[in-house]
């Protein structure tokens, strides 16, 4: 969430800057409409701060007419400080609705593009940042993967359907290793440039998901519970990123670098066609997530290194990729700058996105009050930022498509160690 001082300070650049995500005059409003209602809500508590410093006053009058004997004008004075504080009364549910509907406003403002972010209605405006300059993998005689999984029975889409529903498939034999193979890995390269491991619940509480921004943002596309009021999360940054939520960091803590390996639940209302077909677009998949807390000044370079990091398992799998610069209408409702990575999928002759890593800045550090104390004692908020490391459904499209031979699939020398084969045949 942005905070009401940086519309006040920055209104015109925060226009500006929303014109990237396609903002038109009239949602732009918000802003100025935000400012208003904290002017309304600022006088408030200036009529709400008079009354109380008169009820002080008051107060001690009358205990001063009590000691002196002047029962008489103490009892007369107690009347008006009833009334005092019905007045009172009134100016607090005032100011505390005040408050409630400028959160409310500030809640369905989104993030601030940064200014390398191009402006851009959808995925098709998105910047193409680095280009894989190789040849791709021959799409002679490949199959998709959803023939292969059947073929060699590794994935039973039909069977996962009948126990929960379509988008819910059963990994099953070398499928299931393959796919704990990948995430042994995924966690095993991300200790090694020095995450923490972290095993999160794979539920959480509305608190969490609004801290993160998926509320309410995307409130329609994750599975709730209503009884116990609790969402399946949609992606791992949320319980890991919550982990920080209320606390004061010092400088010497950064940075905070923790992983975690997670399943993740999305209801993905609306898909259809070949962008759902097989592994392409699930409505639950595991995904490695890593998550950085950072100083504001180095949330940059900190960017740039969990990119080097996704580059570096992409390129260990042998897969080709390319990675591309969010343009303002596809940027999501919570980040500053984000970057997604695509693989080659041969069977399918596409390109297929199997990660995003985002800077949020201070969005999400301002819901969940993450700060941290410099060295002058001064309170900061501080920047977080994650990145899919990786997601597994489409690495696992992407690596039968790519890897299929007459002798049968080749599995990437990188997981060998993790498996007992190196072929799926």
């Amino acid at each position: 969430m942005l905070t009401i001082n940086k519309l006040r300070e920055d209104g015109a650049l925060v226009k500006e800057r929303l014109r990237k995500r396609m903002w038109t005059d009239e949602k732009l409003q918000i802003i100025d409409t935000a400012i208003e209602k904290d002017d309304e809500r600022k006088k408030i508590q200036a009529q709400l701060d008079e009354l109380l410093s008169k009820g002080k006053l008051i107060s001690k009058e009358i205990g001063d007419l009590f000691k002196s004997g002047d029962h008489a004008k103490a009892n007369q004075m107690k009347s008006q400080m009833g009334e005092l504080k019905a007045q009172t009364k009134v100016l607090e549910d005032a100011f505390r609705n005040s408050k409630v509907e400028l959160e409310e406003i500030m809640l369905n403002i989104p993030n601030v593009p940064h200014e390398s972010v191009p402006t851009g209605k959808s995925e098709s405006d998105n910047e193409v940042y680095k280009d894989w300059d190789k040849e791709l993998p021959s799409s002679d005689s490949k199959i998709p993967h959803w023939d292969l999984a059947k073929n060699y029975n590794l994935i039973d889409f039909e069977l996962g359907a009948s126990i929960t529903g379509s988008g819910f498939p059963l990994f099953r034999g070398k499928g299931a290793k393959l796919k704990r193979a990948l995430i042994n890995f995924f966690l095993d390269e991300a200790e090694k440039s020095g995450y923490e491991e972290i095993r999160p619940p794979f539920l959480v509480n509305e608190e969490s998901a609004r801290a993160t921004g998926q509320l309410p943002d995307k409130e329609g596309q994750m599975y709730h519970i209503q009884l116990d009021n609790l969402y399946l999360i949609p992606t791992g940054e949320i319980p890991l990123t919550n982990i920080y939520r209320n606390t004061i960091l010092s400088e010497k803590d950064f940075p905070v670098k923790i992983v975690g390996q997670t399943p993740c639940f999305r209801r993905e209302a609306g898909s259809y066609g070949s962008d759902v077909k097989g592994l392409n677009r699930v409505h639950q998949f595991d995904k490695v997530e890593i998550v950085r807390i950072e100083h504001p000044d180095k949330s940059y370079d900190t960017l740039f290194k969990m990119m080097d990091h996704v580059e570096k398992l992409l390129i260990k799998l042998e897969l080709p990729y390319r990675i591309l610069r969010l343009c303002g209408g596809d940027l999501g409702f919570t980040s500053a700058l984000t970057f997604d990575f695509e693989v080659y999928a041969a069977g399918q002759k596409k390109w297929l996105e199997v990660s995003s890593v985002s800077n949020f800045e201070a969005f999400q550090a301002n819901r969940m009050k993450l700060r941290f104390k410099d060295q002058d004692g001064q309170i900061h908020l501080a920047h977080t930022l994650n990145g899919s490391a990786l997601a597994l459904a489409r690495i696992i499209a992407a690596l039968l498509e790519n890897n299929q031979t007459a002798e049968g699939i080749k599995v990437p020398e990188a997981i060998q160690k993790y498996l007992n084969f190196s072929t799926i045949n």
